[in-house]
């Protein structure tokens, strides 16, 4: 069958999944129902009763008009599941992936998502842990422990939880304390030398209060070797894993009105994290292998040997840790109505060091210092909201208010192969537009007239960044039960958004380089294009003769490579200070037609909106402005617009067998407008605001309890997400723009299709035991993982597939697993980048560029035993 009718077809089978149960609401009603009283315990488990609070009430899965899928503890634990990245697993169209550090992850739903690498800009895809918003993916992305579920909300999400969301939710919630004494305890054992331990006490405090704690160690090697050329770095394995949380939860419930979760937390994760690995060798391989004393790169690209090189630390320290406090009155007031109050204060921070040319070869890189590479936040939220339900009306009113301060210390350090390198790269570039001369490296040291060896080592850039931003909301999301089968949702929200960035720029070393070519009036010297004039004729090309546009493109390059962000003297010195403020009405309405117990329909529509920002990057161009071309001119307004997305949904949710099959689906169209674009153009990030970007297609679940220890889970995912025609700026035109191919294409990490599929089989024997299987498989088509969509990033299509088996007692106390993530060892890259330094043009298939990649993980397997009494 060829690729193009088995896309058809599936395409076909899905839409089928969507719009066939609506017409079969005649055959739902002839149904079996389960027994409602005395039922058997040999009859199949129901599963239509399943709870989410997606619209911060209990509901019933089947009945809440959204796309949501629901995750139970049991399925986390089956999955391996510890936090959110690895849930990605049990998701259609969710992607979760990470970069320089873990501290750098991002999830992307239906292809939408934001690139994590800058902390100025806002997740699209909002992270909820026990109703405490976390600033960024990254910040959200530690062990979770004892998980009760997790829901993940498609879609723009703003008139029911606290923080606006252009692209979705993942709300996590956690075990609460209860009235029972209870000790769990787990130790897993694995490959990689990985060793876990974990447990959890659980007591009353007398008859109205309650505590739990949960605290976890875990530790593993990394899985990738790394070549340490000459050093420093020592550590010749890399994504390793060495962390600890301890978590402790009070309830307290003075009455039936009112209960008091109180939640403290902290994380610290100290490990190394994270080299990249050559997929593409250009020619400026060979120029680094020449500065490194052995190889300094990849001597073939051989990505999946899981060999990497670097030179320079990637230590990462991460600190988490979080109070909070949740309240729920049931008021006299409005027939009973609950007020929820949840106060939060978070503190987050990580420590990075980073190897930036990602080679043995010294070229530039950043010390794992506070004072160098810290990225932090310290945020207060506070959530207020008072729900409530009428025979006709359920009705939810809320305010949200949160303080953010952002503080970014960022560092450039440049070692001793950098000048060499330089010189001899841009002898190779220019060597062929000279007709294959000079024949001799024109060392920047002669052009600049700066000493060989001091042109540019040193302390290169230390910049400081302080963002606060407050945001205040007020938002309604009400439900009107018009008949007994239409309800009608409305949600609106009105947010403010005030945000103000002070920078501090500096270049410790006095960038020498960059400023030998520039005299008193800010333009290049005539001396300076004296000692360019006389290198060049001394390696046999008289400048002088040169046509005059040949000499101004010679000095142009030479001049840009001397004066990179992190060397460019026109930063040095500088102070900014920034302000925005957005006001914006955001909003949803929803009707749902429910044609009997087994079938509802309902549609959608809502406009979805994200804050806009500020760059926390070094930004320069030809004209000082964020929107210029490649140039020297710092950019004093680095700010972006806000997102927004105007969503459109038509879907079913249908239940069966008496309660045991669940079949949901829904037909999607959002419309991005200002997509905020983070891309790394091989020297510093930039943000893009893409006037347009449409994702379309269908998203389909199934769950089924085929029988007492049968459980069978699906789930199919099409998404055709691209960008739109326009060309918003010069980057986006060929031949010379980095992000001419994007125009009209399909967004990075947004594969077309997706799914996941899961079966899981548990039975009892000898009386008193019972064993477990599960095995779990997620399939990703193709996809490009570069935000500038160069080929070299392209991912194929894969299947990662986990397996878990297990036997313990029928009770529970005691369970033993054998368990393996990845099983068939599928090699995949989680994101694809231009190497560093190292790619010197956009078009494709120049000889010099070379591609590197962070990979995903191979497989691990170990054992886990669980306890509990």
């Amino acid at each position: 069958m060829k690729a193009s009718t088995l896309r058809r077809n599936l395409l076909t089978l899905a839409v089928l999944s969507v719009l066939v149960p609506l017409p079969l609401s005649v055959l739902a009603q002839d149904a079996p129902t389960a027994p409602t009283d005395n039922a058997d315990q040999d009859e199949p488990k129901t599963l239509g009763t399943i709870t989410v609070t997606a619209q911060k009430r209990e509901e019933q899965l089947q009945d809440v008009p959204i796309t949501v899928t629901t995750l139970s503890q049991q399925q986390l634990q089956d999955t391996g599941v510890r936090d959110v990245k690895d849930m990605s697993m049990l998701v259609p169209g969710l992607t979760v992936t990470s970069t320089q550090s873990e501290a750098q992850t991002v999830a992307r739903i239906r292809g939408i998502g934001t690139v994590g690498d800058n902390a100025g800009l806002e997740s699209s895809v909002g992270v909820v842990i026990d109703g405490v918003y976390r600033p960024r993916n990254g910040v959200g992305f530690g062990d979770l422990g004892e998980i009760e579920r997790i829901e993940v909300l498609k879609g723009p999400q703003g008139t029911v939880f606290g923080k606006n969301t252009s692209a979705g939710v993942i709300n996590v919630i956690t075990r609460r304390p209860n009235y029972e004494t209870s000790v769990e305890a787990e130790l897993t054992a694995g490959n990689y030398g990985a060793l876990g331990v974990s447990g959890a006490f659980n007591s009353p405090l007398g008859e109205k209060a309650a505590f739990r704690v949960y605290a976890t160690q875990r530790e593993r090697d990394g899985f990738i070797d790394v070549h340490t050329g000459a050093g420093p770095r020592r550590e010749k394995d890399d994504f390793d894993q060495n962390y600890h949380s301890l978590r402790g939860q009070l309830l307290i419930e003075p009455n039936d009105d009112l209960d008091i979760n109180f939640i403290a937390d902290f994380t610290s994760r100290e490990e190394n994290c994270c080299t990249g690995v050559t997929t593409t060798r250009g020619r400026t391989g060979d120029i680094i292998n020449a500065l490194s004393p052995d190889e300094g790169v990849a001597p073939v690209a051989d990505p999946y040997a899981r060999q990497a090189w670097s030179n320079r630390s990637t230590e990462q320290d991460i600190k988490d840790k979080g109070l909070s406090a949740e309240v729920n009155w049931n008021t006299p007031w409005f027939d009973g109505a609950t007020l929820t109050s949840i106060t939060a204060w978070r503190d987050w921070g990580s420590i990075n060091g980073l190897d930036f040319d990602f080679s043995s070869a010294d070229l530039l890189y950043r010390d794992a210092k506070k004072d160098e590479s810290f990225t932090g936040f310290e945020t207060f939220t506070q959530e207020f909201r008072l729900t409530g339900a009428t025979e006709k009306v359920d009705w939810m009113f809320g305010a949200f208010y949160s303080d953010e301060d952002l503080e970014r210390n960022e560092t450039y350090r440049i070692g001793s192969a950098y000048e060499p390198y330089l010189s001899i790269a841009l002898l190779s570039l220019i060597n062929p537009a000279l007709g294959g001369s000079p024949t001799a490296p024109l060392f920047l040291s002669d052009v600049t007239g700066v000493a060989p060896g001091t042109v540019f080592a040193g302390f290169g850039a230390n910049d400081k960044y302080k963002q606060n931003a407050k945001s205040f909301a007020l938002f309604t999301n009400n439900t009107w039960h018009a008949t007994e089968g239409l309800d009608l949702t409305l949600g609106l929200r009105y947010t403010t958004e005030d945000k103000e960035l002070d920078s501090r720029y500096s270049n410790p070393n006095g960038s020498p380089g960059c400023r030998s070519y520039f005299g008193p009036n800010g333009q290049i010297s005539p001396e300076a294009i004296g000692r360019l004039a006389t290198a060049l004729t001394t390696r046999g090309v008289p400048f002088a003769n040169l046509p005059p546009a040949q000499q101004q493109a010679l000095i142009s390059r030479i001049v840009g490579f001397s004066c990179l962000p992190w060397a460019n003297i026109a930063h040095d010195g500088r102070a900014t200070h920034q302000e925005r403020e957005e006001k914006e009405w955001s909003g949803t309405l929803k009707a749902a037609y429910r044609w009997n117990d087994q079938v509802m329909a309902y549609g959608s529509v809502a406009r979805g909106y994200k804050a806009g920002g500020f760059n926390l990057d070094r930004v320069q161009s030809n004209n000082g402005l964020s929107i210029g071309t490649d140039g020297l001119i710092p950019v004093n307004d680095t700010s972006f617009p806000g997102e927004f997305v105007d969503s459109y949904e038509l879907g079913t949710k249908t239940t069966w067998l008496g309660g045991n099959l669940l079949l949901n689906g829904s037909l999607f169209y959002q419309k991005y407008e200002d997509f905020q674009l983070n891309s790394f153009l091989g020297t510093s990030f930039v943000v893009r605001s893409i006037p347009e970007v449409i994702s379309k297609g269908v998203d389909t679940e199934l769950l089924w309890q085929a029988n007492k220890g049968l459980l069978l889970q699906g789930g199919l995912m099409y998404a055709d997400t691209r960008y739109g025609d326009e060309a918003p700026t010069a980057d986006f035109v060929a031949p010379a723009g980095n992000l001419y191919k994007l125009p009209g294409s399909q967004v990075s990490f947004a594969p077309y299709w997706s799914a996941t599929a899961a079966v899981t089989y548990e039975w009892e024997f000898a009386n008193s035991l019972m064993a477990r299987f599960n095995l779990g498989a997620k399939y990703m088509s193709d996809y490009n993982t570069g935000s500038d969509l160069d080929p070299e990033k392209m991912q194929d299509a894969y299947t990662i597939v986990n397996a878990r088996v297990g036997f313990g007692a029928s009770n529970k106390r005691w369970m033993v697993e054998l368990w393996a993530l990845n099983l068939t060892d599928e090699e995949y890259a989680q994101v694809g980048f231009d190497a560093p330094l190292q790619n010197v043009s956009p078009a494709p298939g120049n000889p010099f560029n070379s591609y590197n990649a962070f990979l995903g993980a191979p497989r691990t397997y170990g054992m886990t035993f669980r306890f509990s009494y």
